[in-house]
């Protein structure tokens, strides 16, 4: 399950977030990606430097989710 919502951040940078019934409880990840990128396109040169430099972070995102889902890794 994916939301994905358009929001500004405030000068204090401190949200209040309202979670739909339909979230299961328990742990997950927010991600936050600011407007501005989304509006330009990166290169593909761009991009793999950009997972590269967030690669460790997000397998380790990675292997707790599969954590809580009983997989085996």
């Amino acid at each position: 399950m994916s939301i994905t919502q358009t929001i500004e951040i405030p000068t204090n940078r401190r949200l209040i977030i309202d979670v739909p019934r339909e979230v299961p409880i328990g742990k997950t990840i927010l991600t936050f990606i600011p407007a501005l990128a989304t509006r330009e396109k990166m290169s593909e040169a761009q991009e793999l430097k950009l997972i590269n430099r967030h690669a460790k972070r997000l397998n380790k995102e990675a292997e707790d989710v599969l954590s809580f889902q009983s997989i085996d890794l």
